[in-house]
């Protein structure tokens, strides 16, 4: 099969309902939209939200809470997981990813002090708590705080 043989599935697609074309059409005059009122003229699309006069659903609903833009996502990774890394090994954002231990680093990555690491790494991320480090150093390895890229630049 091409490209070009596609079709669509056998009753899948209509022709294009042609309205205001007379009456033989079976659509004319007033082409499906009745006699007279509101919703026969033109431009009666409404307001969106509008429930004839009704106070709308949107003001109806407590308003609760702020969202600030300025909050940052962070992923959290405990130190005993970094176990599965070989002794000696680099692990940054991307080894991260390709262990499974991280799908979306979102802000950043940060290390917690969950658990024990018994292997020697060097760790690369953006953030460390303050026991995650003494449990790396403890174990020989090396801790390095990496600064996240801004916003839209890779």
């Amino acid at each position: 099969m091409k490209l070009g043989e596609l079709k669509p599935a056998k009753g899948s697609t209509q022709k294009a309902w042609r309205r205001g074309r007379g009456h033989g059409s079976g659509n004319g005059k007033t082409s499906g939209r009745g006699h007279k009122g509101q919703k026969s003229r033109s431009g009666s699309g409404g307001k969106v939200g509008f429930e004839g006069g009704q106070m709308p659903l949107y003001r109806r609903l407590p308003k609760r809470g702020h969202t600030c833009r300025n909050t940052k996502e962070i992923v959290a990774i405990n130190v005993q997981l970094l176990n599965v890394f070989d002794d000696g090994a680099v692990v940054d954002v991307s080894a991260l990813k390709q262990k499974g231990l991280v799908s979306n680093p979102r802000d950043g990555v940060k290390i917690l002090g969950n658990g024990e690491i018994k292997k020697k790494l060097t760790v690369k991320v953006n953030y460390f708590s303050q026991s995650a480090i003494e449990k790396i150093k403890g174990a020989g390895g090396k801790t390095e705080v990496i600064a996240k890229a801004k916003a839209g630049v890779k």
